[in-house]
């Protein structure tokens, strides 16, 4: 059995490895948890980022823990954008 890619010094480890860039701050990596685990649309992604820089952390946490009790199912990502909008009214 051929194997695909045989890496045969250290050199070429280093040049295979992929760089992983971690987010600069603190509400993208919480806006990318949510996008994760509603599935959000490519189309929506900008709006949880949105949401998420402009609200405060425990606020949006609430709103993510209220859309996984409340929507178990259908599309949660339109359900959390309601309670998110409601909550701040």
């Amino acid at each position: 059995m051929p194997q695909k890619s045989k890496l045969t010094n250290f050199s070429d480890i280093i040049k295979s490895r992929q760089k992983v860039k971690a987010p600069a701050y603190p509400w993208q990596e919480l806006a990318l948890r949510i996008i994760a685990e509603l599935g959000v649309p490519n189309n929506k992604r900008n709006s949880v980022f949105k949401v998420c820089k402009e609200n405060p952390r425990d606020f949006i946490i609430q709103c993510l823990d209220d859309t996984k009790e409340l929507c178990q199912t259908g599309q949660c990502w339109k359900y959390f954008f309601k309670i998110a909008n409601s909550s701040k009214k």
